[in-house]
C-alpha cells in the first residue's frame, strides 16, 4: 500500500508499549513527592494531544490535571504552576520555540518537568527532570502515562490486564485499521481533491469530541492546513449546535469523527443532524473496525487511535491526489517570525 511500511509501523508501536516500564519508574518518582497538579503543555499538535489524555483523564479519575498552551502560558503565565506542580510535554525536535520559553517559565517556577522528545541530542532534554526519547506515537505515550497514574490512584484495577492485551494486539490491530481503510481512504481522498479544484476557497468542516476532539482540530490544522494547504474548520460536537450549525448547507462539507469514549453522544447527535441539511457529509466511526484481542471495555482509551489510523490513510492518499508532498512548507520554519 502507498506508503505503508505494515513491519516497521508495527515494530515501532510495539516499541512504543515497550517504554512502559521507563514511563512507570519516572512516574514513581513522581508520585514519591506527590504534585498539586499535573500540567500538560504544547503548542498545535502537541496541544491537541495534551486535550485528548485530559479529556481521557477527567473522565475516568480525581487526578488534578490542566492543559497549558506553550504560547499562552508565555505570556500570561499561571500563578497556580509551582514548585508543587509536574509539566509534561511532547516535542519531536526539542527545539520548538514556545515549548523551549514554555519549559524554562514552567523551571523558574520551580515545576518537575518531564519530556518526551523524540531527538535523543536535543538540548531541551538538559532542562528536563525526566526524559524519555523514543519517535512518534505522542497519544499513546501520554495515555501509558496516565494510565498508571490513575492504577497507582487507586482508578485502573483493570491495568495488568488492560496492558497484557495493548502490548500482544494493538499493534497488529492498530496497522491493520490503516489496511483495512485504504480503499475508502483512497475513494475520500479523490472525492476531496475534486471538490477542492471546484471550490479551492470552501473550507472543510471538522467535527469531532471528547478524546477525539484535539486530534480533530489537529487534523484539520496540522495536517490539512500547514501540510496540504487545504482550508478547514474545526469544531467540537458540544459546540456545534451553538453556531456552526447555521452555517451547514446542502453542499458543505463536512466530517465527523465519532468516537468511543464518554462524549460519543454529542458526536452521534451530530450525526443524526446532518441528513436534515447536508448531502455532502462523512462520518468515520471508530465502532467500525475491529481491534481484534482487544477487549470492548478497553476500546474506548484507544478508539483516538484508531480514528488517527484511519486519518492516516487519508493523508497519504491526499498527497497523492493533490500532487503535493507533506513535508513542503511556504512559512513555517523557512524564516524568523
Amino acid at each position: 500500500m502507498l506508503k505503508l511500511n505494515v513491519q516497521e509501523k508495527t515494530d515501532n508501536i510495539r516499541g512504543a508499549l515497550q517504554l512502559r516500564g521507563k514511563i512507570e519508574e519516572i512516574a514513581d518518582e513522581i508520585l514519591l513527592k506527590g504534585f498539586d497538579t499535573l500540567y500538560f503543555i504544547g503548542i498545535g499538535g502537541t496541544w491537541a494531544s495534551a486535550l485528548q489524555v485530559e479529556s481521557y483523564i477527567k473522565s475516568q479519575s480525581c487526578l488534578p490535571v490542566a492543559v497549558e498552551n506553550a504560547a499562552e502560558y508565555i505570556t500570561t503565565g499561571n500563578r497556580r504552576l509551582g514548585d508543587r506542580s509536574v509539566v509534561v510535554f511532547s516535542s519531536v525536535s526539542g527545539s520548538t520555540q514556545e515549548i523551549v520559553a514554555a519549559v524554562e517559565k514552567a523551571k523558574t517556577a520551580g515545576a518537575r518537568v518531564f519530556g518526551f522528545i523524540d531527538k535523543t541530542d536535543a538540548t531541551l532534554i538538559q532542562r528536563c527532570d525526566f526524559c524519555i526519547s523514543y519517535p512518534g506515537n505522542e497519544q499513546l505515550k501520554f495515555f501509558m502515562l496516565a494510565n498508571y497514574l490513575m492504577f497507582k490512584n487507586g482508578e485502573f484495577p483493570e491495568y495488568e490486564r488492560y496492558n497484557r492485551e495493548m502490548e500482544a494486539h494493538l499493534p497488529e490491530a492498530l496497522v491493520q485499521v490503516e489496511c483495512d481503510a485504504d480503499r475508502f481512504a483512497s475513494e475520500y481522498a479523490r472525492e476531496k481533491y475534486l471538490q477542492h479544484k471546484l471550490n479551492p476557497d470552501k473550507p472543510h468542516y471538522f467535527i469531532g469530541a471528547g478524546t477525539q476532539w484535539g486530534a480533530t482540530y489537529s487534523h484539520a490544522m496540522c495536517y490539512w492546513e500547514e501540510q496540504l494547504w487545504l482550508r478547514t474548520k474545526s469544531i467540537s460536537a458540544g459546540e456545534f449546535f451553538h453556531g456552526t450549525l447555521e452555517i451547514i448547507d446542502a453542499e458543505t462539507p463536512v466530517t465527523l469523527f465519532i468516537g468511543e469514549d464518554a462524549q460519543r453522544p454529542l458526536c452521534e447527535r451530530v450525526k443524526n443532524f446532518l441528513p436534515k441539511v447536508c448531502r455532502n457529509y462523512l462520518v468515520i466511526d471508530s465502532k467500525d473496525y475491529a481491534l481484534d484481542g482487544i477487549s470492548e471495555e478497553f476500546r474506548a482509551s484507544v478508539s483516538h487511535l484508531v480514528l488517527r489510523a484511519v486519518n492516516n490513510r487519508i493523508d497519504v492518499h491526499l498527497e497523492k491526489e493533490l500532487c503535493h508532498p507533506m513535508d513542503i512548507r511556504r512559512y513555517y520554519r523557512q524564516f524568523d517570525y
